[in-house]
Parts: C-alpha cells; sequence; structure tokens
C-alpha cells in the first residue's frame, strides 16, 4: 500500500511542474499513521510534498487527534510552532501513511455553484445567496486513499474544491469576524454522484454527495497565516494526467468570510468543521459527451500552496 501510494504521489509531483515543490516553513498540520507508532499522530509536513515531523514525539502531551489539536487553540499552536523551528527528525514521506487532516467533524458544510465561471459553464445565473448543502463525516478519507465507485451510481464525477478548516466556536459570526475562526485550508476532492442529483431521490442533493469515500481531503491542513490569499490561488483537476479544470479561486462568488457569516446564521461552527466552496468549470456532467469517472481511473485535485492529493477509483 505505502509502495502504490508513493508511485502515485511521484506521478502527481512529475506532472506538476507549474507550481514546484519547495521546502518551506510554513505550518502545514497532518495526521498520520506508521508501522512503528501505535495509532494515529499529529505531525507537521515540512514543506508542500516533504517528509513528517512527528508532533506527539516532540510533546508527547499534545492531543492525537486534529479536533482536539484545534479545540485547544493558541497553547497547541504554539506548540507547533516551537517544533517547526526546531532541528528535528523527520520521516520520510514514504514511510508513512497519510489520514484526512481533520477526521470525524461536527460537520461538513458544501457550497454550490460558487464559482463564476462554473455558472457560466451551465448556462445558469450567479446565485444570489450561497446554495448550502452537506455531506457527512462518514465520506472522509484521506489524501491518497481510493475513491469507491458504488454499484448504485453508473455516474461519478469529480470536483475539486478548496476546503475551510474551522478553527474555533462561532454562531452569528460578522463577516469581518470570520478569519477569526478559521484554522487554515487544505484541498478537497467533492466527489459526486451525477444520477442521484439530477435524477433520484427527489434530486436533493444530499445522498449524490455523501456515499463512503466521497470526500478525499489533505493533504495538510495549511494554516490561514501560511497562505497568502486564499481566494487567488491556481486550483486544478487531473484526471488520468490530463487537466479537466484550471481555475483560480478567485473566481468564487461568496469568499469565506461570506460563507462563514451566511451558514453561522443557522449552526453553530464547531473546531474542525470544514466548508467545501465550491468546484470550477471542467466536471465531467457537462462536457459532450458527458465523461464519468471509471474503475482504474487515477484523479489529481491541486491547489497553489495547499499541495495535491491522488486518488486511485476502484
Amino acid at each position: 500500500m505505502l509502495v502504490s501510494g508513493r508511485r502515485r504521489l511521484l506521478t502527481a509531483l512529475l506532472q506538476a511542474q507549474k507550481w514546484p515543490i519547495q521546502p518551506s516553513r510554513d505550518m502545514r498540520l497532518v495526521q498520520f499513521q506508521a508501522p512503528h507508532l501505535v495509532g494515529p499522530h499529529l505531525g507537521l509536513e515540512t514543506g508542500n510534498g516533504g517528509g513528517v515531523i512527528n508532533l506527539n514525539a516532540f510533546d508527547p502531551t499534545l492531543p492525537k487527534t486534529m479536533i482536539q489539536f484545534l479545540e485547544q487553540g493558541e497553547v497547541t499552536l504554539s506548540v507547533a510552532r516551537r517544533a517547526l523551528a526546531a532541528q528535528l527528525p523527520v520521516l520520510p514521506r514514504s514511510e508513512v501513511t497519510f489520514l484526512a487532516p481533520v477526521t470525524r467533524p461536527d460537520k461538513v458544510v458544501c457550497v454550490g455553484m460558487n464559482y463564476v465561471d462554473h455558472c457560466k459553464e451551465q448556462n445558469v445565473p450567479v446565485p444570489k445567496e450561497p446554495i448550502i448543502f452537506s455531506k457527512f463525516a462518514s465520506s472522509i478519507v484521506g489524501p491518497y486513499d481510493e475513491v469507491v465507485l458504488p454499484p448504485e451510481s453508473q455516474e461519478v464525477d469529480w470536483e475539486v474544491e478548496l476546503a475551510v478548516v474551522i478553527g474555533k466556536k462561532g454562531k452569528h459570526i460578522k463577516a469581518t469576524d470570520a478569519m477569526a475562526h478559521v484554522a487554515g485550508f487544505t484541498v478537497a476532492h467533492d466527489v459526486s454522484a451525477r444520477d442521484w442529483l439530477t435524477r433520484r431521490n427527489g434530486k436533493q442533493w444530499l445522498l449524490g454527495k455523501t456515499f463512503d469515500t466521497f470526500c478525499p481531503l489533505g493533504p495538510a491542513l495549511v494554516t490561514k497565516d501560511s497562505v497568502a490569499d486564499p481566494h487567488n490561488l491556481k486550483i486544478c483537476c487531473r484526471v488520468n494526467g490530463e487537466v479537466v479544470q484550471s481555475s483560480n479561486t478567485k473566481q468564487m462568488v461568496f469568499k469565506t468570510e461570506e460563507l462563514i457569516a451566511w451558514v453561522s446564521q443557522f449552526v453553530t461552527f464547531y473546531p474542525g468543521d470544514v466548508i467545501l466552496t465550491g468546484t470550477p468549470p471542467g466536471v465531467g456532467v457537462f462536457r459532450k459527451p458527458p465523461v464519468f469517472l471509471k474503475k482504474g481511473d487515477e484523479v489529481q485535485c491541486e491547489i497553489e500552496e495547499l499541495g495535491v492529493i491522488i486518488n486511485k477509483v476502484v
């Protein structure tokens, strides 16, 4: 499993020459496993595509899950900063298994029709208010895990998305205060069963979005202070090496602050909650003829500064 994951990662990095991998002192928080460790651990990815520093080895009092880490706020973040500044041993990437940076969040909030160019692709008006739906947390898998084609769907599609991870509890959050509630950002693959979105279950979106394995996340939670501008990042998706989606997060209709303010009117946000902010044009369903994922396909979702996730379709 580690060998095949390493091979997929190498393939993606070779194809991602536009956004070269550079060593970084950015804060890139990960959840990972390794053969010599018991259970999941928290770590720091040493740059986009680098190895992993074991935070729990640096400070055994740290929690071992991202949600517990985020719940403690500045206390745990300050420990991670010290670890980042220290010259600590680095586990080679080939020796670890990356988990989703957040697992079992209270909620996964999704936004539809949130790219201007995606609306044009469908020949529909740009929404006046955010279109909100959700995935269940059970759909989350790791950045290099497999996406399983369910027998109940024949029209499974790809969608690369910028994901926001909440770091602080809040309700009725003002847009001007919203970024104070954000921990950081990661890459999401919003896998979608189009037949269930457009024809089944009364055309409600939930079931078509939330099959098991339909929400790969990762590879890292990149803290907000490590991202120059989350609303000006190149975003793309490749299927079997071919670029199928290529845009920029500046095309988002509703930015992070507006989305948090809007959704927090209805629900309380908790640390670890994930917001999938919508996808750019180029999805399979709107191609002529439509194209859907099949067994053996490999999907690579990449966002500038955040990284690339690679999911084999089985």
